[in-house]
């Protein structure tokens, strides 16, 4: 497998140093210190293999945990799977080489992976050619290849009148399944977020707009007591849900992650649907330690959640022992 050579790009949602339940839409583009990575929808780093291999694993365990569709029209799937191949050959040409032939049929190759996907004209994945021993269970359609092929989660909201969500790919879940959300619409996606009611207030306005305007961008955030990618609520067979959670400090033995996503918005007024990428970034709070400016808007941030915000991330029982610990110098 080929490895990407660049170092992940690094996001420090914090700025405010105040936890804030809001949309927090950027144009998409923003220069957030990232250089070229900030203008590019999907990012690659030298941690591809690792993102690659979760997502096998995932998928391994059981498909359906993880992908799942509702009401996924061919329309929006042949919009969503042409835009993401001809935007990978775009940004990445080194790595991505895109061929259409005169009969419709469209190939992608991924030098990383070395997999060709091949989509027949209504985009619709038709072949899968690998240099690698084949991925099982196999790639149950384009969009499950296309996500094998990149490091972001990817999800897709539908709207005829109503808006729901109608495809999702969710390896790396943060506290979230894919199967509790498929189908809901965007309010009731969100519902269990404490301090959520003023946004999905706003939902249809907001949905309409991430349709017809942007793209954007925009960063969620949460901590972590480990640096695992699939924090699904329900561990794989076999393991302690304690053991899996990732939310228990210990003290006297502290590990603490800084757990960011971007996710950008990119909107398809022609087939009325919008493309969610979701981009997980893990950092060790250690080096945050050594960024006074970065520790001190971590610990207000923390400080600032309700108790209700703090149930809802893990946090509750740990606070006191998570900001003596950032407080304590090396």
């Amino acid at each position: 497998m080929t490895v990407p050579s660049a170092q992940a790009a690094s996001y420090f949602p914090l700025s405010s140093g105040r936890y804030e339940v809001k949309p927090g839409l950027f144009s998409f583009g923003t220069d957030f210190g990232n250089a070229d990575a900030d203008e590019k929808i999907f990012q690659f780093d030298t941690e591809f293999a690792r993102y690659r291999t979760a997502k096998l694993r995932a998928r391994s365990e059981r498909l359906s945990k993880y992908y799942c569709l509702h009401h996924y029209t061919s329309p929006v799937a042949r919009e969503i799977t042409n835009f993401i191949a001809h935007r990978l050959a775009r940004e990445y040409p080194l790595w991505f080489t895109l061929t259409e032939d005169g009969a419709g049929r469209t190939e992608l190759y991924c030098a990383l992976t070395r997999e060709r996907l091949i989509f027949d004209a209504g985009m619709t994945l038709n072949d899968i050619q690998s240099e690698n021993q084949c991925v099982v269970p196999t790639y149950a359609s384009a969009l499950d290849a296309l996500c094998c092929q990149i490091q972001e989660d990817l999800a897709v909201i539908s709207r005829t009148g109503s808006n729901w969500l109608s495809a999702i790919h969710l390896c790396y879940p943060n506290h979230w399944a894919a199967e509790h959300k498929i189908g809901k619409d965007f309010a009731s996606i969100h519902e269990p977020v404490p301090g959520i009611d003023k946004i999905n207030a706003e939902a249809i306005a907001l949905v309409d707009a991430m349709i017809n305007k942007g793209p954007y961008v925009r960063f969620a955030w949460g901590l972590s007591t480990d640096a695992r990618l699939n924090h699904h609520p329900v561990p794989p067979p076999g393991i302690r849900l304690r053991q899996w959670q990732g939310r228990h400090f210990h003290k006297d033995a502290p590990q603490l992650f800084l757990r960011v996503e971007r996710q950008t918005i990119w909107g398809f007024p022609e087939v009325s649907a919008v493309l969610f990428t979701i981009r997980t970034y893990i950092t060790d709070c250690r080096e945050i330690k050594t960024s006074p400016d970065k520790l001190i808007k971590l610990e207000s941030a923390i400080e600032s959640m309700t108790p209700e915000s703090l149930t809802y991330k893990g946090l509750v029982a740990a606070k006191t022992d998570i900001l003596s610990w950032l407080r304590k110098q090396f």
